[in-house]
């Protein structure tokens, strides 16, 4: 009987926190997609641990912005779209909605292009073929939402979950160099060339249609919460952000410690591609670190597709509060990703690409971000301190001027 009544109170209090919990998971998948798989291995593989900082900085910025953007749902019961359409003339709001919808594009591009990459390496698949493939499976994915978003929560879940078990395998088999690790902390760059990749880091973390998209998963869990439970929801979602973007920082880091003990300065060719990173890990480790590897990038590929085109769903109706069946947003979202993939393009260029693309988008949502959670009329006493804007106005000036940076690099 004592144990029961031990245990009755932590039941209790798990049933009753644990509804606020998983939106953040579903964001996660954004900071673990195709796009950082190609830019964190590329960055180890080319300069060792020197770029370690650059990612947790990276992921700290992440759970600064994702948590405003949790808290902007959770509060005013309105998503991110929805609120930039009430609170900006309309010219500007549908200019936001065009630009998020070329974004949405741009997120289907790396996603689609990193399941079907994933495929060609585990079975062969051609390609054109294997994009086919990972949209159908994403499109599966979306339906498990119609049936209850709890669903479509732990199943994401479970696929970042897949992502972390495959790079925790490979990372303990590849070992750690510990001095190098702590002396990777200390920011500093060597040549332009490091700028340049730890640009596309920053670049590649920072996704705007998850910006807009945490905050429509919050907004639905406001419902009959008074004062007290709405400051423990807060609570919870603070927790949620901080255990999910941990989850990826760690997927993030991992990457990069690999390709660093594997393959820097080794004189292996062929790291700067997923394709070359797959190969390099069968011959340097053996064939099971390859299939995990390929089995990640799969999970990556498919989870953030699904995202990615909820977001649009999120983004048209907040916008402009109209919204169209899923499997047409699939067809026109998927469409730039089939052409690059049937024409030969290669996929890791084409992921670094679709990097660049996105860097326009992020501006666009994080300003709007802050403007609105730092306003007392619309959020009450959970508006942001002063030092809360200070920070995130801070993350947000840097992530635009290296994302400038890196547009200009990559263009000229």
């Amino acid at each position: 009987m004592v144990v029961l009544d031990l245990a009755m109170p932590l039941k209790n209090r798990v049933t009753r926190v644990a509804p606020w919990f998983g939106p953040a998971f579903v964001a996660a998948i954004a900071y673990a997609d195709p796009g950082n798989f190609a830019t964190n291995f590329t960055s180890g593989a080319s300069f060792g641990y020197l770029l370690v900082w650059v990612i947790v900085a990276a992921n700290v910025m992440a759970m600064l912005i994702q948590a405003l953007s949790a808290k902007l749902g959770l509060v005013t019961g309105r998503d991110l779209p929805e609120l930039c359409r009430e609170q900006l003339p309309r010219p500007v709001s549908r200019g936001l909605w065009v630009q998020a919808e070329l974004v949405a594009m741009a997120t289907d591009l790396a996603e689609i292009i990193g399941g079907a990459l994933a495929l060609y390496l585990l079975f062969g698949v051609p390609l054109p073929i294997g994009g086919l493939i990972t949209c159908a499976a994403a499109f599966a994915l979306l339906e498990l939402h119609q049936r209850g978003v709890r669903r479509f929560e732990t199943v994401i879940g479970a696929l970042l979950g897949v992502i972390l078990l495959g790079f925790l395998y490979t990372a303990l088999r590849s070992g750690t160099d510990a001095a190098a690790l702590s002396t990777g902390m200390v920011p500093s760059f060597e040549g332009t060339e490091s700028l340049l990749l730890a640009t596309g880091i920053l670049g590649a973390t920072v996704m705007p249609h998850v910006i807009y998209l945490h905050s429509a998963l919050t907004k639905s869990r406001t419902a009959a919460a008074g004062p007290a439970r709405l400051r423990e929801a807060l609570r919870c979602q603070r927790a949620d952000t901080l255990i999910a973007l941990g989850a990826a920082g760690f997927v993030n880091l991992a990457m990069l410690v690999i390709a660093a003990q594997l393959f820097f300065g080794t004189g292996i060719g062929g790291t700067d591609t997923l394709e070359g990173i797959h190969a390099g890990l069968g011959t340097v480790l053996d064939g099971h670190a390859a299939t995990a590897f390929a089995i990640a990038l799969l999970a990556s590929g498919l989870a953030s597709s699904s995202v990615g085109t909820y977001a649009g769903q999120v983004v048209m109706q907040g916008f402009i509060g109209r919204s169209i069946p899923l499997a047409l947003r699939r067809l026109v979202t998927m469409a730039p990703a089939m052409v690059v993939l049937l024409i030969g393009v290669d996929p890791t260029r084409a992921l670094v690409w679709s990097q660049v693309v996105l860097s326009f988008g992020v501006p666009f949502a994080l300003i709007p971000l802050i403007w609105l959670t730092r306003r007392r009329d619309l959020l009450g006493e959970h508006a942001n301190r002063p030092i809360t804007t200070a920070a995130a106005s801070a993350v947000a000036l840097l992530i635009i001027a290296l994302n400038g940076f890196l547009l200009v690099r990559t263009l000229g």
